[in-house]
């Protein structure tokens, strides 16, 4: 188990050092901000959804290691994924992090693919809220809310 979770740390660490669509994305028709004001994250997210599809996701901002690679591997995660399956993919997450089967019924994180590796966040509740940002901002830009998201 200890080799697992190093592994799965190792991807974090990856994806915060070298985060994936970390850019602003030229086009985007759908836009969001979000702010975690206990540890300071912050992002933007870009998105083109064309025809109820996530054509390209991007993200911009600071924050820590946790919340940097969620927002890499959630933008690599819904390019290419209609709309409803983005959302579906958000419960899904949300109930491997915080334990709240809600409309999911899962909180083990089996068929979340590279995502399941934010599993062990959920043994640290003060940094459920960094992994959780990016897709609460996700949601938010999906639904075209016009307020910044916040974690509290």
């Amino acid at each position: 188990m200890s080799e697992l979770r190093d592994l799965y740390q190792q991807v974090i660490l990856d994806h915060n050092k070298k985060p994936r669509n970390f850019r602003v994305l030229a086009g985007a028709n759908r836009t969001a901000e979000g702010y975690n004001p206990l540890c300071g994250d912050e992002i933007t997210l870009y998105l083109s959804v064309e025809d109820g599809v996530i054509k390209d996701a991007a993200f911009q901002g600071k924050g820590c290691a946790i919340s940097k690679a969620s927002a890499s591997m959630m933008t690599d995660g819904v390019i290419g994924k209609p709309v409803d399956e983005a959302e579906a993919l958000f419960h899904r997450v949300h109930a491997m992090l915080t334990g709240d089967v809600g409309a999911s019924g899962n909180t083990s994180g089996d068929g979340l693919g590279k995502l399941a590796v934010f599993g062990g966040v959920r043994e640290f509740p003060s940094r459920i809220k960094c992994a959780t940002l990016p897709w609460h901002t996700l949601r938010a830009a999906l639904s075209g809310a016009g307020e910044p998201v916040s974690t509290e």
